[in-house]
């Protein structure tokens, strides 16, 4: 999985090779489950030493911890960009919840092993890292929070909507399509998804108000 951020040429090194890390992890953990997964394993996927993932990661836990963090910060990053270039063009809020629906179309598209971890962990509540889970996802969901807010503060959405679970809704929608997409049904397009999903939004904005008719 790609860095969002620029880094200097040592920390750049040490990223290139989390970079490593994170991928054997996330494919490993996908086809085996965590507990089946070793660091030895990890270490040979990445073509790297052992002693380089204790270097990088005290645990195999933290290791999985850091790979949900900088998943859904890539995820989180995606979405906002898609609110900012939606802004620039003059788009409304509804513009940039499709947006945001795309983006993260295309981001499960890129990354459905980490997608499909992710989804599966939300469900698990005896993880050690359960609280980071939380905290993750809500920093992704408060971007749709915050579109949600914007449209009915300027009366495009309506006031009557419960913007919490209305914007988890919505994220939730998006992944699990895209997941259904992957698995069951691979054959159609990323613009054919879309398209769907944005009837469904569209549909319940009904004249230009997502709420109550």
């Amino acid at each position: 999985m790609e860095s969002s951020r620029t880094v200097d040429s040592g920390g750049g090194r040490r990223q290139a090779t989390r970079q490593k890390l994170y991928e054997a992890a996330v494919t490993l953990i996908a086809e085996q489950g965590f507990s089946a997964t070793t660091v030895d394993e990890i270490a040979e996927r990445a073509g790297v030493a052992k002693g380089t993932v204790y270097y990088n990661f005290a645990s195999k836990s933290v290791l999985f911890e850091e790979l949900l963090r900088h998943g859904v910060g890539l995820l989180t990053a995606s979405l906002r960009e898609a609110v900012e270039k939606t802004d620039e063009e003059g788009g409304s809020r509804v513009d940039a919840l499709d947006a945001m629906i795309r983006a993260g179309l295309v981001f499960i598209g890129r990354y459905p092993a980490f997608t499909q971890l992710y989804v599966a962990e939300l469900w698990r509540t005896n993880r050690a890292w359960q609280s980071t889970l939380l905290v993750v996802r809500q920093q992704a969901v408060a971007v749709v929070e915050d579109v949600l807010r914007d449209g009915i503060a300027n009366g495009e959405l309506s006031d009557e909507i419960d913007t919490p679970l209305t914007a988890a809704a919505l994220v939730g929608m998006v992944l699990v399509a895209a997941l259904d997409w992957q698995a069951f049904q691979p054959q159609r397009s990323l613009d054919d998804i879309h398209a769907a999903l944005s009837l469904l939004l569209q549909g319940r904005v009904g004249g230009g108000r997502l709420g109550p008719r």
